[in-house]
């Protein structure tokens, strides 16, 4: 049975937030949030989550290009321990190396350049570890 899901791409400032449709096949939905405060993001996800109704949070884990994790995925991992707190979802963490650059090579394809691109980034990032995600749950037959 499909769930919906929610892939999340963390960061300091910005955050950004992917829901898929109802059935588990695409990207329906995605927006960022603006917070510096770990505490306050996660609270905003909770309440993201709820509205949605995601059934499944997914949370970006950076890795270094050789498979090792460095300080940021130490963040990460402190952040969904965080999230499970918050919204009683143990999230998945998913590799997302190369979510970022990939995000900044199809805004440049698209002409997004300056703030518009600062403020879309984290959305398409997410949107790039949801579609990630997705493919291996339909690969796998979960």
């Amino acid at each position: 049975m499909p769930v919906k899901i929610m892939a999340i791409d963390y960061g300091d400032a910005r955050t950004g937030i992917a829901v898929s449709d109802t059935f588990g096949w695409m990207t329906a939905a995605s927006e960022v949030i603006h917070s510096w405060n770990r505490e306050q993001t996660a609270g905003q996800i909770g309440r993201l989550a709820k509205s949605y109704g995601a059934e499944r949070l997914v949370l970006g884990l950076p890795k270094n290009m050789d498979g090792t994790e460095g300080p940021r995925a130490a963040l990460c991992r402190e952040f969904a321990e965080l999230l499970e707190q918050v919204t009683g979802m143990k999230p998945v963490l998913w590799d997302e190396r190369r979510t970022t650059i990939e995000a900044h090579q199809i805004l440049s394809e698209h002409n997004y350049h300056g703030k518009k691109r600062r403020n879309t980034v984290d959305a398409v990032a997410a949107s790039l570890i949801l579609e990630g995600y997705l493919a291996y749950l339909q690969a796998h037959k979960e």
